[in-house]
C-alpha cells in the first residue's frame, strides 16, 4: 500500500512540474551601450515570463518597471534573472533606471 501511495504522489508531482513548465516562457535581453537589445520583447499573454538580462556594459544597471512590478540590479559584465507574473495582453514599459534617458524598452504581451 505504501509503495502505491508513493507512486501516486510521484506521478502528481511530475504532472504539476510539467504543467508549470508549459505555463512559462523564457527570453533574453541584453544591455549594451546603455540600451536594451532588443528594445521590444514580444511574449505570450497569460504565461509566467523568465527574463534573463545580460549586462554587457561595465557599469551596473537596474531593470525597472512599475508596470511589470519588477526591479533588479544587474552588475556590469554579469547577468540576472527577472521573473514576471502572467500578463494580460498589452504593452508594459521598462527602463534602465541608471540610464533612463537611453535604456528604454517595452514588453508586448500578445
Amino acid at each position: 500500500m505504501r509503495a502505491s501511495t508513493l507512486l501516486v504522489v510521484a506521478a502528481l508531482a511530475a504532472a504539476c512540474a510539467s504543467a508549470r513548465a508549459e505555463d512559462s516562457y523564457s527570453t533574453t535581453i541584453t544591455i549594451r551601450n546603455h540600451r536594451f537589445e532588443p528594445s521590444e520583447l514580444r511574449v505570450p499573454a497569460g504565461k509566467r515570463i523568465t527574463l534573463t538580462v545580460i549586462n554587457a556594459d561595465p557599469l551596473s544597471e537596474e531593470f525597472d518597471s512599475s508596470a511589470l512590478k519588477v526591479e533588479k540590479v544587474i552588475a556590469g559584465k554579469a547577468q540576472g534573472v527577472v521573473h514576471i507574473s502572467p500578463l494580460k495582453p498589452g504593452r508594459y514599459d521598462f527602463i534602465g533606471e541608471y540610464h533612463e534617458d537611453t535604456a528604454k524598452g517595452e514588453v508586448i504581451a500578445e
